[in-house]
C-alpha cells in the first residue's frame, strides 16, 4: 500500500541498491529499494530491514466529516502512526474528542472533561462505548501530563475507536440522509 495516497499497488517501476557491509566476520549484502506508485507517482523507500518510508497510515479514511478540523486531525493521527510517531497519534486522538464535541455544539474554550461529558450527554457516544471515550481521555492525559512514550498498540487501539466513533457521528448519518433524500413517506 502506498504510504502517500493509500492505493494498493504492485509497482512497475523501482530502483534497487546493493552494497556489501563488512561485519568484521563476513561481508553481508544489504539491499534497499525505492518503488514508484503508479497512482500518485511518489516514491516509497524500503530499507534493508523492511521498514517502509513513508509508512502506511493506520485505519481508514472516514467519509462525510463536515468539520475540516476534525477530518484533518484524524488524518494527521493516521499519518502519525505511519511515521511511527505513536505518542503524537495518541495526543491527536485525545484532541479529536474536543474537536468533535465543538463541531457538534459544545462551547469552545471549556475544559476537556466537559467535552467528554457533552458527547455522552448528547448521545454521540453509544452507551456501551463510554468507557472507550474515557480510555482515550486517560491515555491522552497520561501522554500529555506525564513522561511517557506511547507504543504502536496504544495508538492503533485509540485510532480504531476514534474511527468507529467518527463513522457513527458523521458517516452513517450522512449515508442515511443521502439514501432518503427526496423520498416522501
Amino acid at each position: 500500500m502506498c504510504g502517500h495516497c493509500g492505493a494498493q499497488v504492485a509497482s512497475e517501476k523501482g530502483y534497487c541498491a546493493q552494497t556489501n557491509v563488512h561485519t568484521g566476520i563476513a561481508a553481508v549484502t544489504v539491499e534497499a529499494f525505492i518503488y514508484i506508485c503508479h497512482k500518485c507517482c511518489r516514491p516509497t523507500f524500503i530499507d534493508h530491514d523492511g521498514t517502509t518510508t513513508p509508512g502506511v497510515p493506520f485505519g481508514n479514511s472516514v467519509k462525510d466529516i463536515g468539520e475540516p478540523s476534525v477530518r484533518d486531525l484524524y488524518e494527521e493521527a493516521r499519518r502519525a502512526t505511519g511515521a511511527r510517531s505513536y505518542t503524537a497519534a495518541v495526543l491527536c486522538c485525545r484532541k479529536l474528542l474536543m474537536h468533535i464535541a465543538v463541531s457538534k455544539g459544545a462551547k469552545e474554550g471549556d475544559n476537556f472533561v466537559s467535552y467528554v461529558e457533552y458527547l455522552s450527554a448528547k448521545n454521540y457516544v453509544p452507551p456501551d462505548a463510554r468507557d472507550w471515550v474515557d480510555h482515550i481521555r486517560k491515555k491522552g492525559n497520561e501522554t500529555n501530563h506525564e513522561i511517557s512514550i506511547m507504543k504502536k498498540e496504544d495508538a492503533e487501539e485509540l485510532l480504531g475507536f476514534i474511527e468507529m466513533l467518527l463513522r457513527v457521528i458523521y458517516e452513517f448519518p450522512s449515508a442515511m440522509k443521502r439514501k432518503y433524500a427526496g423520498k416522501t413517506s
